[in-house]
């Protein structure tokens, strides 16, 4: 096993630190689903799984880069707390932000500046699929707290993952390429 280079040290630590959030995130947010698919919200439901396969995908990419920066991919799975649906909402949404507001920008400016395009690209895919899962998550908060189950929360509805960097859209061929990494449209994962 190659061994990390001095100069990607920190990089490496964001990357473990970025895996293992995206991992747990996942665990979270199957979790989350199956409470969401419990109190009759399949659309909440269906943009927890949705969310959770961006998860997946972040951290497949994120362990790729560590392997090939010479990093052992390591992480440590949190025992999940299920509330209700709308808190278990509210505790995504707080991930996802503060993934958007901090941790990303921060892991970006350390990789930018030490000029790591490994890092980047895997950095910048995740950004992305947080932005729109922040603004979704807000979104199902909203409705279900002005007791709208009959909008798209209540019902289970399709999502649209790119498989490449977990960019996630809620409309059918929003581009003909994922606007992220340009991915054909036709081969983004339906997650209902």
């Amino acid at each position: 096993m190659p061994s990390i280079a001095a100069e990607n040290e920190i990089t490496v630590r964001n990357l473990l630190a970025a895996f293992e959030g995206e991992s747990n995130a996942f665990a979270k947010y199957i979790a989350f689903a199956a409470k969401a698919d419990e109190d009759g919200l399949h659309g909440a439901a269906s943009l927890f799984r949705a969310a959770g396969r961006a998860e997946q995908i972040h951290a497949a990419n994120h362990a790729r880069v560590i392997k090939q920066l010479g990093g052992d991919v390591r992480c440590e799975i949190h025992k999940v707390e299920v509330k209700t649906t709308l808190e278990n909402l509210k505790t995504a949404l707080s991930g996802e932000q503060h993934e958007v507001d901090v941790m990303y920008p921060e892991f970006l400016a350390e990789a930018t500046a030490r000029g790591n395009t490994l890092a980047i690209r895997t950095f910048t895919g995740a950004l992305e699929a947080e932005k729109t899962h922040a603004r979704l998550y807000g979104e199902a908060i909203v409705l279900l707290q002005g007791g709208k189950v009959d909008s798209w929360i209540g019902s289970a509805r399709e999502f649209y993952v790119c498989p490449v960097c977990g960019y996630t859209s809620e409309t059918e061929e929003e581009h003909e390429r994922c606007p992220v990494c340009n991915c054909p449209w036709e081969k983004f994962e339906i997650i209902r």
